[in-house]
């Protein structure tokens, strides 16, 4: 009976099919077209592999799709363009790795300005080092996109940047971008831009860049992204060279991203309010590590691991304003003493180095040529507490300055091993004018307070 019953209910599904073909036809139909509904190329004479330059075929191609609402899908193979003008509202896509928009060599590649919503997604842009003209900054080039994502691309390179971003929000995620001759990323005056999961490999001048020409409001989020092997090639003292750097923009997170051999700092936070710089992996830094320097107003540096640098983690500049910090749980080991240049201040084969209203607390250090802490400079020094850090291998295990006018600093039960001219020095800054305090007391110096520190 039961089969019995199976056969009947089948026959008059089909029956029902059978009746309703038209109308069920019809129900389909769009919800099939709205799956393959993108523009046909074919018929503005764009496809792929063709010899000649398809820009003002491609141009019209994205204005009539945009306008309609249509997606744009590039089958695979090579289409060679140039002055591209991205139109709001558009999506365009291809196949992953296999797709690749060729710069053609006159003038810009890709710009968008004043757009509403953009996204570019399983794309490969490649720019073949051309130049890009004088108006252009990046391979992609593009100015106030409120909704932007860039995903899944390959960008690369770029004889700027490989992509300018100004004035955007939305997000650039998991792209890979290569030999840029500036910066891999250049985000500036971003609204609440996310930048994630991306890999940014040999660029010339800088990886992940988050500026604004005025310190302000930025919330721009930089997460889990790779970036190695950048280098500075403008030259200078830390402008360029640098894996990530925030400069101007405050209230910026930088989190869980992989670091690895840039010629200056990993991660450099310039003039950069209320950062927070949370277990990033930062190898064979040139310079400092991490850096948070200049007229800022809040840092949280912790949890971050830094093996190989000139110096670990330097949180400085209160002479400019730079004030108010939290540096803890960090490891910090394997430092140098040859830096990318000739240091006029304290010099390279510091741990952490600290000067205003900042609270050092958990830090393991290990293998610091010069001192394993150091707090201030001169006479900027305010209101520092070290607690219950661990210094290995160094040549001072904590020097801290007793020039006059120095602020206050509570240096409590932290441990020194191995440290080879004492557990805390008194300089006056680069010249050492006191013994091991730890064995000959604080007592000549009002505004240190020592105590629970031990010589391992």
């Amino acid at each position: 009976m039961l089969n019995r019953r199976l056969l009947l209910s089948s026959i008059a599904s089909t029956l029902c099919c059978t009746a309703a073909g038209p109308c069920l036809a019809a129900k389909l139909k769009p919800a099939q077209d709205g799956l393959r509904g993108t523009i046909d190329i074919s018929g503005y004479g764009v496809g792929p592999d063709a010899a000649a330059d398809q820009s003002e075929a491609f141009n019209r191609l994205l204005q009539e799709a945009a306008a309609r609402g249509m997606p744009v899908f590039l089958p695979a193979g090579d289409y060679v363009l140039s002055g591209i003008t991205l139109p709001d509202d558009l999506w365009l896509s291809g196949v992953p790795g296999r797709t690749r928009l060729v710069h053609a060599g006159s003038g810009g590649f890709l710009s968008g300005e004043g757009l509403g919503r953009l996204t570019l997604s399983d794309l490969v842009f490649d720019g073949g080092g051309k130049a890009l003209g004088d108006e252009t900054q990046g391979l992609i080039n593009l100015r106030g996109v409120a909704n932007l994502a860039i995903e899944n691309c390959a960008i690369i390179g770029s004889s700027k940047h490989g992509i300018h971003a100004e004035h955007c929000g939305g997000r650039i995620d998991g792209n890979g971008i290569s030999q840029a001759a500036g910066s891999g990323i250049y985000a500036v005056e971003s609204e609440k831009l996310s930048i994630n999961a991306n890999t940014v490999v040999d660029c010339g001048n800088g990886g992940i860049l988050v500026h604004r020409w005025k310190a302000a409001e930025d919330g721009t989020m930089v997460h889990g992204n790779r970036v190695s092997r950048i280098g500075a090639r403008d030259g200078g003292t830390g402008e360029n060279g640098n894996g990530i750097n925030v400069f101007r923009a405050a209230n910026v997170i930088v989190t869980d991203n992989h670091i690895s051999d840039c010629a200056f700092s990993a991660i450099r936070a310039n003039s950069a309010t209320d950062v927070q710089i949370i277990g990033n992996q930062c190898l064979r830094s040139g310079e400092t590590a991490i850096y948070s320097e200049f007229g800022f107003q809040g840092a949280i540096v912790t949890g971050n691991l830094i093996d190989g640098a000139a110096n670990g983690i330097l949180i400085v500049n209160f002479n400019e304003g730079g004030r108010l910090a939290v540096v803890s749980d960090n490891i910090i080991r394997n430092l140098n003493v040859d830096g990318p240049y000739v240091h006029d201040g304290a010099g390279f084969g510091l741990g952490i180095a600290v000067e205003a209203d900042t609270t050092v607390t958990g830090n393991v250090i290990e293998n610091a040529p010069k001192w394993g802490l150091m707090f201030g400079w001169g006479p900027y020094l305010r209101d520092v507490v070290a607690t219950g850090n661990f210094v290995r291998n160094a040549g001072g295990g904590c020097a801290v300055t007793v020039v006059e006018g120095s602020g206050t600093a509570l240096i409590a039960n932290n441990l020194f091993h191995d440290v080879r001219e004492g557990g805390v020095l008194g300089y006056r800054w680069n010249e050492k004018v006191t013994g091991d305090l730890l064995r000959s007391g604080s007592e000549g110096f009002a505004h240190l307070t020592l105590s629970g520190n031990r010589l391992g």
